[in-house]
């Protein structure tokens, strides 16, 4: 069944029909961009929220992330971020696939009905116009056959009349004669206009008005197929990044799990540990006994507790609290400095005369001398909140932690000597390729970075002795990479035909071809030298293009070196075995770092 026979009659029905449809396509495309207007948004807020809440570079917060909950808080921010990717991508998807498609094809829906519509009321015309001259043909026989009709009639009425001449008589017939021809004429063109009319009304509905219905009908069909297939498209847009956005649910649970709070209560011992020992008790100072003034003290000879000593006496702090007094060499034998582990001289009577306070009212005076023993105690613990002035050698911090700050600064000296010694080693080998091979540059200008490594290298490297002799004098144990000297050892050496060994041997071996073979040489190193080195690897878990400028394409399952990780913008710098190196989404691969 199809318009053109069952709606042959129906022009306007179908008028209309066709420009609901039209309608209902142009409000289908407002309802999708409303809609990535919604995800963009979502997707902005979600960006937003996760920047909000991401502990910024140095901050307390990014510290603290080495506990795990405060980690896994962070994988949530990261997997919200790239959630947020996902519903941008959905918009992006949505506006490509349907709008701008559906926009494109509704322009030509509009083109293709204009045309059909044309079509018609150009065929309807032309069928009104003959039915016009058929008309006109038809009125004009009708006025033409009454005029024969009475010039016939005026000539039978004139052959009857005694009283008219022959000549009115013959006059009179032939007036008749001729307008009965003039009526056989106009009665042959209204039977011919007759015949054309109904050939054209015929080819009208029964071919021409059926096909452009026909054509409608096809044009409306595939329209609706078309909006259809957006519908199922509007689905399959947000089911085709579900895998990815379960992955960044799984993440989030998986971040969930990760939380361990026996290694947090572990990190928390390891960062703020100090090494320390506990305080001994202390000793009951009977009173009783009778107390005497300490020849070398203005105050009473009363023992103090070691809180006590940690405000009053500076040369011999608590050891505690502040940072350790190391005896001095010339102090005496005889005598060594108080510590909370060492017991405090008990009151003698020979240490000196009685005092004559204690003799007036010895025992106000002892309740005095309690008071100010224990109330200083109160004080001293306040001025532990005051943090002590940092030095080179990490000794305001406590024992544990001590050893910590000097091995990292060990280990941070040892990577930044390993660069020195790398760039060394570098320039030496390009000094030999400008020494064997001139036009290729001038040995001399490259002086100024020899010497200004060399420097470098000896300042580190002094450096370094003396944060190793700290940790060996606070405990540890002081074991650092050692760096063979040939890089200092090349740089200084002048001749172009002697090579050194990594080890600082000299060899008398000469390359045989040297404009080939240093060539390779020098750049394979300073290929090396270029290239960071990779920290992980990832597996590809779908196919990415790679169409935009600065990323890379892969398939799915294939690996690549991580090279950059993701700084929180949801993509990874990733690197091929070719040396092709481009960013990827995070979401889309699987990543590895390395420990």
């Amino acid at each position: 069944m199809d318009w053109g026979t069952e709606l042959w009659d129906q022009y306007d029905v179908i008028e209309k029909h066709t420009q609901s449809g039209l309608d209902l396509v142009e409000k289908y495309v407002k309802f999708v961009k409303e809609r990535t207007e919604i995800e963009q948004n979502y997707a902005k807020q979600l960006r937003n929220l996760s920047k909000k809440y991401c502990p910024k570079r140095g901050s307390k917060e990014e510290q603290e992330c080495r506990f795990s909950n405060h980690q896994s808080f962070l994988d949530i921010l990261n997997e919200m971020n790239d959630y947020a990717g996902q519903r941008e991508l959905i918009a992006e998807n949505m506006m490509m696939n349907i709008c701008i498609e559906l926009t494109k094809y509704l322009q030509e829906l509009k083109l293709e009905r204009k045309t059909h519509l044309s079509d018609g009321k150009k065929a309807q015309q032309s069928l009104e116009s003959t039915y016009k001259q058929l008309d006109n043909s038809k009125k004009r026989f009708e006025r033409e056959w009454r005029e024969a009709e009475k010039t016939a009639q005026y000539a039978e009425k004139t052959d009857q009349d005694i009283n008219a001449t022959k000549a009115d008589v013959e006059k009179a017939k032939q007036q008749a004669h001729m307008r009965m021809h003039i009526a056989e004429e106009c009665k042959n063109d209204y039977a011919a206009q007759l015949q054309k009319y109904n050939k054209e009304q015929n080819q009208f509905y029964f071919t021409d008005m059926p096909l452009i219905f026909n054509k409608l009908q096809d044009m409306d069909e595939k329209r609706v197929r078309k909006l259809a297939q957006t519908y199922i498209l509007f689905a399959d847009t947000e089911r085709h990044v579900m895998p990815i956005i379960g992955k960044c649910l799984e993440g989030i649970t998986r971040a969930g799990t990760n939380v361990n709070e026996k290694n947090d209560s572990l990190v928390l011992i390891e960062q703020h540990k100090s090494g320390f020992e506990r305080p001994g008790d202390l000793e009951f100072e009977d009173y009783s006994q009778g107390i005497n003034r300490a020849s070398s003290d203005s105050s009473l000879g009363t023992p103090k507790g070691p809180l006590d000593l940690l405000g009053k006496n500076k040369s011999k702090p608590f050891w505690l609290f502040s940072k350790k007094s190391k005896p001095s060499s010339s102090s005496s034998s005889s005598s060594s400095p108080l510590t909370p582990f060492s017991t405090p001289p008990a009151p003698s009577p020979a240490n000196g005369p009685p005092s004559p306070k204690f003799g007036r009212d010895p025992l106000s005076y002892c309740l005095k001398e309690i008071n100010k023993t224990v109330k200083p105690r109160i004080s001293s613990f306040r001025t532990l909140r005051r943090t002590p002035a940092a030095s080179e050698d990490f000794g305001h911090l406590p024992p544990e932690q001590r050893r910590k700050r000097l091995q990292q600064k060990i280990d941070d000296l040892s990577k930044e000597l390993q660069k020195e010694l790398d760039q060394s080693e570098a320039l030496g080998k390009m000094k030999d390729v400008y020494e064997k091979n001139p036009q290729m540059g001038d040995p001399a200008c490259l002086a100024p970075q020899i010497n200004q490594t060399t420097q470098n290298i000896e300042r580190l490297r002094g450096e370094l002795n003396k944060y190793e002799s700290w940790l060996a004098g606070a405990g540890g144990r002081g074991e650092t990479l050692r760096y063979s000297t040939y890089s200092t050892h090349s740089l200084n050496n002048n001749s172009g035909n002697n090579v050194y060994s990594p080890d600082g041997a000299h060899s008398d071996e000469s390359t045989p071809d040297a404009s080939q073979a240093i060539y390779a040489e020098f750049d394979d190193d300073f290929e090396e030298e270029e290239m960071s080195s990779p920290i992980g690897q990832c597996t590809a878990l779908y196919n990415f293009p790679g169409s935009s400028e600065g990323t890379i394409s892969m398939q799915e399952g294939e690996v690549l070196a991580v090279v950059e990780e993701d700084k929180g913008d949801g993509w990874t710098r990733v690197r091929r075995n070719n040396g092709d190196e481009g960013y990827i989404p995070t979401s889309y691969a699987t990543i590895n770092l390395n420990k």
